[in-house]
């Protein structure tokens, strides 16, 4: 039996793969900023009776990680599900809205991971699993602060999986592309935006993306939650874990030409020429 433990467990993509994982009978410690919004999946794991724990753990105060983890060698996995998005043209984020993304997104789980690492370093295993996002590979137009920090969770898995792997810690990256799901209800959106210049165009790119899911159902977050379920119990699994047909078409083409043509062909294929 594995014991997880998962932030931004609350809602979404952490929600989900809490409840995966409890359901084939791993224990999961649930961590969220407010506990209070943790009610529903209390309620699912006491129906079920599920091994649920539900912690409070902020991943912007050291204090909270510590105490929200306790002891390392009580944890087998880590899920850096935290997060949230700041949405509006980069010219118009201010340094408080870029602490507060950075500071959530790269530094939360590099506090989280910290607090782990030297007991999981001497006792030789432990998996970290970072919730990433398509948007940390390709720079997305009107979403550039989410997008930097995502790029930066991108980096700082990549060097910990050298630095760490001689220790017998994996780590794993998940990067669904656009999902519905209670993510959306944490977007904080510029100071100015509906007044600004882009807004008209962002709000054209964000019609034009349903060009990249096809035109077959919405797609599942279950599917991300099993992505994740995948990277944190099977040592099989890729570094990196595309989830979404719009994440998986993105990161192929990106990943087949250079930076011009990928543009020409991402403008083609939106039909968002500006």
């Amino acid at each position: 039996m594995t014991r997880i433990l998962i932030t931004g467990s609350n809602s979404g993509f952490g929600k989900l793969a809490a409840l995966s994982l409890a359901r084939q009978g791993h224990d999961v410690i649930a961590t969220m900023r407010t506990v209070a919004k943790g009610d529903d999946l209390r309620s699912t794991a006491e129906a079920e009776r599920l091994p649920i724990e539900i912690r409070r753990l902020d991943v912007s105060d050291p204090a909270s990680v510590a105490e929200g983890i306790g002891d390392p060698d009580d944890v087998d996995v880590v899920v850096n599900n935290a997060g949230f998005e700041v949405s509006g043209a980069l010219e118009l984020v201010d340094d408080e809205l870029w602490t507060r993304q950075l500071d959530t997104n790269v530094l939360g789980p590099m506090r989280v991971i910290r607090h782990v690492l030297p007991a999981w370093r001497e006792r030789g295993s432990g998996t970290v699993v970072n919730v990433s996002s398509i948007a940390g590979v390709v720079g997305s137009p009107f979403g550039g602060a989410y997008s930097a920090s995502k790029h930066a969770l991108e980096g700082l898995s990549e060097a910990l999986h050298f630095e760490t792997s001689g220790f017998g810690i994996r780590i794993r990256l998940v990067e669904p592309g656009r999902f519905d799901t209670g993510f959306h209800d944490n977007i904080v959106t510029v100071d100015g935006w509906e007044g600004s210049d882009y807004f008209d165009r962002a709000a054209r790119f964000r019609d034009s993306q349903g060009a990249l899911s096809g035109d077959g159902p919405a797609p599942d977050p279950q599917d991300v939650a099993d992505a994740i379920v995948r990277a944190a119990l099977d040592s099989d699994a890729p570094f990196r874990n595309f989830v979404g047909n719009d994440a998986q078409l993105i990161h192929s083409v990106k990943s087949s030409m250079p930076f011009e043509e990928f543009e020409s062909v991402m403008r083609s294929t939106l039909d968002w020429h500006e």
